[in-house]
């Protein structure tokens, strides 16, 4: 009974703490019995939770799906992304686990953490020392940097779509100073209203690829040759690797909730919402343009331009702007927490110290416009690590000994009969992710991605952009 006992008094630690954040919110809205504000801005339930997860879970990377299946072949693409989403589930069930432990044990020593957000980085150095702190910080921030630069490079592929007078680097300057903006959003809590409207517009695309692919039907003599190549099966497997490795900001939306201890299962529910926008969108287009897809990482490039195209490349445009916040913002918070401007509580201060976190990602995305590749690149280098090994090896670790089994904040899920299991369940993740993620993933996506700058170049005007068709006759040109 013992350990369910402590158990117990780490779940109440934290529910007290829970209870004098809820208060703090019911002495806001005093004056009136319901805030407009506060139902829009101050977010922190499951339902919160729920919706920035699946928010954050399909952004670019939807349009890029369908390329990974030309990559792949259909079979390969819809096992891949069952068992990505559930591999990722099982990992962000696992930090969800250790911030429990993390928070419960600062609590018996009377930490507080009213003016601080708890970070991934923070979990393991609190849980396994200094050395898994710098571990994690690297990859985490070197993963959310490059998430960051990848929705710039996102919306200018996708707003090329609609407008090409423009070249895509120019509507990289133009979103990035758009995108810049997010500096003044202060954490996860205020990020209620934008979760509820980007998965609305994730929601809208995805339908709107599978409905416009299937009513399109299949283009003259379309092919499906794929898997034919191992750096293209390979590519495409660490795209989709990618997609289900969103909760890199896994800790800082936990910390957000009035009940983290509610987190376990979220990110689950959300994946399974996920798999009814990916599938359909990424099966239908594939099976309506084949091997054309190899040649053209973003699925719009290929369906023909109408209102319905054009509102799901708007509402795309306005989800990417939503996504680099929710990359920026663990960042924002590091750097706010190294220069010492954290517990500063002027909205208008802290975005002006966050403003040269904002510049390095802008100059990334000038420099590397390949949208696609770079994904891949992110996931095998950057995201097999993050979401996936670090995870399952400081949960490893951090249960080594029978004492901290015994101690242990949270009992094992229902579907893990015992450590033995949960330890072969870890391990496998961290064997398959190592050698398949990384080793093999490592070697095709930065293949096909050496490939990209020796074809278009570093700083590419307008990377995969089809060529113009001059409105001159010969007399012209040769005048």
């Amino acid at each position: 009974m013992l350990p369910q006992k402590q158990a117990e008094e780490a779940m109440m630690s934290s529910l007290t703490q829970t209870m004098e954040r809820e208060e703090g919110e019911e002495v806001k809205g005093e004056t009136s019995q319901f805030s407009f504000k506060n139902a829009l801005w101050h977010g922190g339930s499951a339902y919160d939770a729920w919706f920035s997860c699946a928010s954050n879970q399909v952004a670019q990377v939807l349009l890029t799906l369908p390329y990974s299946f030309s990559q792949l072949g259909m079979l390969s693409g819809i096992i891949f992304q069952v068992f990505y989403g559930l591999l990722g589930s099982y990992t962000a069930y696992l930090i969800s686990i250790l911030y429990i432990e993390y928070r419960s044990r600062k609590e018996k020593e009377n930490v507080s953490f009213k003016n601080h957000v708890i970070q991934w980085f923070e979990v393991l150095e609190g849980l396994l020392g200094p050395y898994w702190k710098a571990i994690g910080l690297a990859f985490n921030c070197t993963f959310l940097l490059f998430g960051s630069v990848i929705q710039l490079i996102a919306c200018a592929s996708n707003i090329y779509y609609i407008n090409d007078h423009l070249d895509k680097r120019t509507w990289t300057y133009i979103f990035g100073a758009c995108c810049a903006t997010t500096v003044f959003i202060p954490s996860f809590h205020n990020y209620r209203i934008w979760s509820f409207l980007g998965l609305g517009m994730t929601t809208y695309t995805a339908w709107y690829l599978t409905i416009a692919a299937l009513v399109h039907g299949q283009v003259e003599n379309v092919t499906h040759s794929a898997p034919n190549k191992m750096v293209l099966y390979f590519t495409g497997a660490t795209n989709i690797l990618y997609t289900f490795g969103g909760h890199a900001v896994t800790v800082e939306i936990m910390h957000a909730m009035w009940k983290p201890q509610k987190f376990k299962y979220i990110y689950l529910y959300a994946t399974v919402y996920v798999f009814t926008l990916t599938l359909p969108s990424a099966i239908a287009v594939y099976w309506a343009f084949g091997d054309q897809l190899l040649d053209h990482s973003n699925a719009f490039s290929l369906l023909p331009r109408s209102g319905w195209r054009d509102t799901g490349v708007i509402l795309m445009l306005i989800h990417q702007f939503i996504t680099f916040g929710f990359a920026c913002t663990p960042l924002y918070f590091v750097w706010e927490k190294v220069i010492g401007m954290h517990d500063t509580k002027s909205i208008f201060l802290r975005a002006i110290t966050r403003l040269p976190v904002v510049i390095p990602i802008w100059f990334l995305a000038i420099i590397f416009p390949f949208f696609g590749p770079i994904n891949s690149a992110v996931g095998a280098l950057l995201v097999s690590f993050t979401v996936y090994i670090i995870p399952a090896s400081a949960h490893m670790l951090t249960y080594r000994s029978a004492s901290a089994r015994k101690n242990a904040a949270e009992k094992l899920p229902f579907f893990i009969p015992n450590w033995t299991v949960m330890y072969v369940v870890n391990a496998f993740v961290v064997v398959w992710v190592l050698v398949v993620g990384f080793g093999f993933g490592g070697w095709a996506s930065m293949t096909n991605f050496i490939k990209q700058v020796d074809t278009f170049g570093l700083f590419a005007k307008c990377y995969q952009c089809p060529p113009k068709v001059l409105p001159s006759s010969n007399h012209t040109l040769h005048h």
